[in-house]
């Protein structure tokens, strides 16, 4: 669809919803919107968190921008209902979407294509002491399976930590990843429609990069593009393609990945983010500015890409 085409068309940013990453949704949506409409688009602003379809009928929604992080935005719950009411929309697909949010599945859906840490998971007919007596090896993290952000993650160093982090992570979801700790380099590979952008460093200045690190100005240092060999920079670009192949996904996703010896070219995979965050310190806008692109003709391009499954 031209340019042209496209701003004739109403756009909704559909941002905020229930779940925990609320605040962090708001923040991309708001940024989306002045970008779309700074560069003239039809553009208007919606809060999933209640009567989404109505609230797209009234302003008349012609695409929408899934600008909504986690549950029921991340889930493939919002594509599912855009699909019934076919209204095209950036970002993967139900299916993709589906899988992608929840880690047990998307690590055995990429297992075959990258290396993945062991882990075991904890659901509602656990036994959860029996599993933690038998864990061994230390350090472990302990995630929520359906869960962004880094919301609900510990690294538990020692048995006695573990039963309270599994506790702690159900608070958020009732299925539980408990995974081998892998020590290395935190780095990101953000994928546009199968082509991986500039590979990202990520330092924060204390622990590791959980939610305040992401979200606090001036609290972790980027670099990108990564200080890394070339054969590891290019097998973590490869990698990250294949992983978003072989979940389906479409538009913009961000691989998260541990580089445990660049000498060695050795690295782990961590997760799949469907829709990566817009906000300014996000990483997606990162990637892509390190390429060329800017934030306006980032969003242009993602919104281009909208559509639906058929």
């Amino acid at each position: 669809m031209t340019i042209e085409k496209l701003k004739s068309k109403r756009i909704a940013v559909v941002m905020g919803g229930t779940s925990a990453e609320r605040e962090v949704s708001l923040r991309t949506g708001a940024a989306v919107l002045d970008a779309l409409l700074t560069s003239g688009y039809d553009a208007v602003g919606i809060d999933s968190a209640k009567n989404l379809p109505e609230q797209l009928r009234q302003c008349g929604a012609e695409i929408v921008f899934v600008a909504v992080h986690g549950r029921h935005g991340e889930d493939g719950a919002m594509q599912g209902l855009l699909e019934m009411m076919e209204i095209p929309y950036t970002g993967s697909g139900v299916l993709a979407s589906a899988l992608a949010i929840d880690k047990a599945v998307t690590k055995q859906m990429v297992a075959n294509v990258v290396d993945i840490a062991d882990s075991f998971l904890v659901d509602e007919n656990s036994d959860i002491a029996a599993l933690c007596a038998g864990c061994s090896g230390y350090p472990q993290v302990v995630k929520p399976v359906r869960e962004g952000s880094t919301l609900g993650i510990t690294i538990v160093a020692d048995a006695g930590e573990l039963e309270a982090a599994i506790a702690k992570a159900r608070t958020y979801d009732s299925r539980v990843l408990v995974e081998d700790y892998v020590a290395g380099r935190e780095v990101t590979v953000a994928v546009i429609s199968g082509k991986a952008l500039p590979v990202i460093e990520v330092i924060p200045a204390q622990g590791f990069y959980d939610y305040a690190a992401k979200y606090t100005a001036g609290t972790t240092q980027y670099l990108v593009p990564a200080p890394l060999s070339d054969g590891t920079y290019l097998a973590l670009q490869r990698a990250a393609e294949r992983c978003y192949i072989k979940l389906g996904c479409r538009g913009a996703a961000r691989v998260d990945f541990i580089v445990s010896s660049d000498d060695n070219g050795e690295f782990c995979f961590l997760e799949v983010n469907t829709i990566p965050g817009m906000t300014k310190t996000s990483l997606l806008p990162k990637a892509a500015a390190c390429d060329g692109i800017k934030f306006a003709s980032l969003v242009e391009l993602l919104v281009k890409d909208a559509s639906i499954d058929r």
